[in-house]
């Protein structure tokens, strides 16, 4: 045991229990569903393996079911597992609308950073142009003008011929006709009246696809009103 490499960080121990476990913990993709209770059999079973502590595994934990792609992966129907594989029961209405309270809230913060990170560049770019030294501008020679009997009568210029406005090209979009070609984290977009809007699957469901518009604002939408 001495000889074992010791993980450092979260990812690396969530990278060796996606290996260790792969019936249960995946590294990449939609996670499934965890058994409620899963971090004492952790415990259990990796006592002493890779110098891995409580803590260690505890804090792994805590990062894997708060990402995203697990977050994903708490909806109606679907079922927890244990280490192994085996399934522990089906999730909770309550599990699954605090998890979608978890992903929403998420998001909220990743789009306030980018607004923020956004608005710190506006204001840099508007301060570097305020302390930037300013061109003198030489004065312009001084145009003589002609006496009213020297100019010459300017001729008519030929009036514009105005082009014909080209009609709008029509964007083609496929109805979406069956809802089982659909994944979590796919655009799309959603028609309202004559325009369609960006979005994005969040989950599907039997009455239709909940999905994400790129204000942050999340509805359940029909098929007929889903396109590519």
């Amino acid at each position: 045991m001495e000889n074992q490499p010791k993980l450092n960080s979260s990812k690396e121990v969530i990278a060796y229990l996606a290996e260790r476990f792969p019936h249960c913990f995946s590294a990449e993709g939609e996670a499934r569903p965890l058994k409620i209770g899963i971090f004492q059999d952790l415990v259990e079973r990796v006592e002493g393996e890779m110098n891995l502590s409580k803590t260690q595994l505890r804090s792994a934990l805590r990062l894997y079911t708060s990402s995203w792609r697990y977050l994903y992966g708490i909806k109606p129907g679907a079922t927890r597992v244990d280490l192994d594989g085996n399934p522990c029961g089906e999730l909770d209405e309550q599990h699954v609308s605090h998890a979608r309270q978890q992903l929403e809230e998420a998001k909220a913060r990743v789009q306030a950073q980018r607004a923020e990170q956004q608005a710190k560049k506006r204001e840099a770019a508007a301060a570097a142009g305020e302390e930037a030294p300013r061109r003198e501008r030489k004065p312009r020679p001084a145009v003589r003008r002609k006496e009213e009997g020297d100019r010459k009568p300017r001729a008519a210029k030929p009036a514009a011929v105005k082009a014909a406005p080209r009609p709008p090209r029509e964007e083609r979009l496929t109805p979406v006709s069956d809802l089982s070609v659909l994944t979590v984290g796919q655009a799309l977009k959603v028609k309202a009246g004559n325009n369609a809007m960006d979005a994005t699957v969040l989950e599907i469901t039997k009455d239709g696809v909940r999905v994400q518009l790129t204000s942050g604002m999340s509805m359940i939408v029909r098929a007929e009103h889903l396109v590519f």
